[in-house]
């Protein structure tokens, strides 16, 4: 397959990127290592920022592609290496603050306050309770956080510029996989078939997560256009039980502990388990934003190192008792202690009348796939939220960051994977990360063209 055109070309040549008199001088000219990333990278912001090949090489003209090179770093900056997160000195500081959202998907960031992980990283931690996921993102920009737990599309949309101005961020630690689900109203027990669900409302906690791309695909599956049949309500994830008890919305797709009090108060019931759509999937992640790990280098690698370990502590099923009686109190999650056990152990109600059983339910992996963040840009752009072209695996690379955590992950003895990507399957098709327009392409329900 040929190259994408050259972004920092302002004019055509005998190559396909424009920049060569032949394709066979631009191969040679390719850089690789850590310079290709960097080169990659810069390419895929260049498009963002130009989606209009035209307007690009116009702009390109005027302005010099060294100028272009200059403005694109500002907003994408590639010196971030490995070398931050390896095994560091003293912390630059150890009073940090970390926001958190009130779910289980926060699991290890929240424990790892009361059961003394950060203590002993030397880090005195404040996790900080916040109400909505536009306030984490807010205050985490502002620097009132150090980092912050995030929905893992998040980091790639702040370094986008997508609902915001564009500001590099890093997902160096995924959080959690699975624990999610369709949670519908009771009222609807007799309703299961989603073929059924025109004019029904929806909340989904945030435009930037994979529980509004996971609810998009499972009802476009069957065949419910989301942006027309139904009405996909951003609803705070605190405030969703209640919404559903006034009867202000017919379901959601949200984190396990809401889901379970909603099945605990009798206002709901489980649907479907967001794991029976795409098992292994992503939910949240511990991101920081790139100049903080440059301005404290080793205050996050153990801030990361704390993490990891909390994460590998949390995903023995032997310790998730333990963990839901740590996180339960009002000062953190503020759930009855048989809502959270039951996420966690994953026997619990689905408020149909049976009891299951899923140790699975929801599982703690660190490791930041580079294709997760593929499959999530993906549907970014299926949604019509990115505009233009986009470099799939460039702007992955540089967000999720596998690399880094398999070298802190074998500094504390664990055992990373050794693929930094792997294909998975949703609702029974297959994603190849090396092939995300033909996945996009495959869709019959998209905004994209």
């Amino acid at each position: 397959m040929a190259p994408f055109e050259n972004p920092f070309a302002a004019r055509r040549r005998g190559c396909s990127c424009g920049g060569h008199e032949s394709h066979a001088a631009h191969e040679a000219a390719l850089p690789s290592g850590d310079a290709a990333i960097t080169r990659a990278v810069e390419e895929g912001m260049m498009r963002a920022l130009f989606p209009n090949a035209a307007g690009r090489r116009a702009f390109l003209r005027s302005v010099g592609a060294a100028t272009a090179a200059a403005v694109v770093a500002q907003f994408l900056p590639t010196g971030f290496v490995a070398e931050a997160f390896a095994e560091a000195g003293a912390p630059e500081k150890t009073d940090l603050k970390v926001g958190f959202i009130p779910i289980t998907c926060a699991t290890p960031i929240i424990m790892a306050k009361p059961m003394g992980f950060y203590e002993k990283q030397g880090l005195n931690v404040d996790v900080v309770k916040t109400a909505g996921w536009a306030v984490v993102r807010d205050k985490t920009l502002n620097k009132e956080y150090d980092a912050a737990h995030m929905l893992a599309p998040m980091p790639l949309a702040l370094t986008l510029g997508l609902g915001s101005n564009p500001v590099p961020f890093t997902v160096p630690v995924i959080e959690n996989v699975n624990g999610q689900a369709i949670c519908l109203a009771t009222k609807h027990k007799d309703n299961r078939d989603p073929k059924n669900w025109k004019g029904f409302k929806f909340a989904i906690p945030f435009d930037y997560s994979n529980h509004n791309y996971l609810l998009r695909y499972y009802l476009a599956e069957h065949g419910i256009d989301p942006d027309t049949d139904v009405q996909l309500r951003l609803v705070p994830p605190a405030e969703m039980v209640a919404n559903m008890r006034a009867d202000n919305i017919d379901g959601f797709l949200a984190p396990d502990n809401l889901v379970q009090r909603a099945v605990y108060d009798g206002v709901g019931f489980i649907h479907i388990l967001s794991k029976e759509i795409w098992d292994g999937h992503p939910c949240c992640a511990f991101s920081v934003a790139q100049d903080t790990i440059r301005a404290m280098p080793n205050a996050t690698a153990a801030l990361l190192r704390a993490i990891l370990q909390a994460t590998a502590y949390a995903s023995k099923p032997e310790n998730r008792k333990e963990i839901a009686a740590a996180i339960a109190p009002a000062n953190y999650l503020n759930q009855p202690l048989t809502v959270v056990e039951q996420v966690l152990t994953g026997t619990y109600a689905d408020g149909l009348g049976n009891v299951k059983k899923d140790p699975k339910r929801v599982a703690f992996d660190p490791f930041p796939y580079e294709s997760f963040a593929i499959w999530t840009l993906t549907q970014m752009k299926r949604w019509g939220q990115i505009k233009g072209d986009v470099d799939y695996a460039a702007v992955a690379r540089q967000v999720y960051r596998a690399t880094d955590a398999a070298t802190l992950m074998r500094q504390d003895g664990l055992a990373p994977p050794e693929a930094t990507t792997k294909t998975f399957v949703v609702m029974g098709k297959t994603f190849d990360p090396a092939k995300p327009k033909e996945y996009l392409d495959s869709f019959a329900i998209k905004r994209a063209s």
